[in-house]
């Protein structure tokens, strides 16, 4: 469609990127035909790169994607699983967030559109808190091959944020992190690797770093 007909334009903006996010709501047409197009393009464009000269970058492709609510229906929800299957042969890891999942932090209260914006900062937070750990300098910093080498060619994946105060916050905050309610029914038992991005003031112990990390 629209996104194969654009292609060359779109991998004009993309080709000199080291790492690239791909965000879609899965079910309709836009997000779950373009996005594995777009995802294609870039993994055969660092294929080509990779054949040309080995030391060369490649794209690190990211999908963070959106599966639709229980009441849009059986049909988009099949077209979002076409969609995501044909996506993650193309991305080197699959973030999923089901619409559905918003009931497990709504209330009764939440307008509609303040559950969505509820998942978009999900999703813009653990974006940031990749890219942070790249561009904001820190105590201990990474640079794009230590991302490379945790996320590339790593399937399904799950992010999580938390944040706490007081006694035992940096458990707190750790804990919450990796319990997010938004996820696609996924943990991280038996992940191959974890990035962890941890933040606080200057009153931060050694003990409270350790605690988070463990």
């Amino acid at each position: 469609g629209a996104a194969e007909e654009s292609i060359d334009e779109i991998m004009e903006h993309i080709k000199d990127s080291h790492m690239l996010f791909i965000t879609a709501g899965m079910g309709g047409g836009t997000g779950t035909g373009a996005a594995p197009v777009i995802a294609k393009a870039a993994r055969e464009a660092r294929a080509a790169v990779k054949d040309r000269a080995p030391k060369e970058k490649k794209i690190l492709t990211v999908g963070v994607v959106t599966k639709p609510f229980g009441f849009e229906g059986v049909r988009r929800m099949r077209i979002a699983e076409l969609g995501l299957e044909e996506l993650q042969k193309y991305v080197d890891t699959l973030i999923v967030i089901p619409n559905q999942n918003l009931f497990r932090i709504a209330n009764e209260k939440t307008t509609f559109s303040d559950a969505f914006k509820l998942a978009d900062n999900v999703l813009h937070i653990g974006i940031r808190g990749v890219t942070d750990l790249m561009v904001m300098p820190g105590l201990i910093n990474l640079d794009f091959a230590d991302i490379e080498t945790v996320m590339s060619e790593m399937g399904k994946a799950m992010i999580g944020t938390g944040e706490a105060e007081g006694e035992d916050r940096a458990i707190s905050a750790a804990e919450a992190a990796i319990s997010n309610p938004l996820l696609d029914n996924v943990s991280m038992k038996g992940a191959q690797g974890i990035l962890i991005n941890i933040t606080g003031g200057g009153d931060m112990t050694l003990f409270e770093v350790d605690a988070a990390a463990n």
